[in-house]
């Protein structure tokens, strides 16, 4: 959760950058809250596994909903890292 609200208040800090560090600091800050999705999306496949061993499916089924959901958005994070690292190279 801190890795999560810290990442945010990093990409929200960069987007008020008005100067040249302004791409790099939005690549990297859009990188690192893909690995914080990731590490999310991760641990929600391994409570899904847990929640559908023991018969909790509805629980289970939520889980691997949100953990989907937090797959996706780091898939766009990432996207959006390689865009930002691409128009600042060229």
């Amino acid at each position: 959760m801190v890795a999560l609200v810290g990442s945010l208040v990093y990409v929200a800090f960069a987007l008020t950058v008005r100067d040249a560090s302004a791409i790099p600091m939005l690549s990297s800050g859009a990188a690192v809250l893909g690995i914080v999705f990731v590490a999310l999306a991760v641990a929600g496949a391994v409570e899904t596994y847990r929640a559908g061993a023991v018969g909790l499916y509805r629980r289970a089924f939520g889980l691997a909903v949100l953990g989907g959901l937090a797959a996706m958005i780091a898939a766009g994070c990432f996207a959006g890292a390689i865009v930002l690292a691409l128009v600042w190279s060229a």
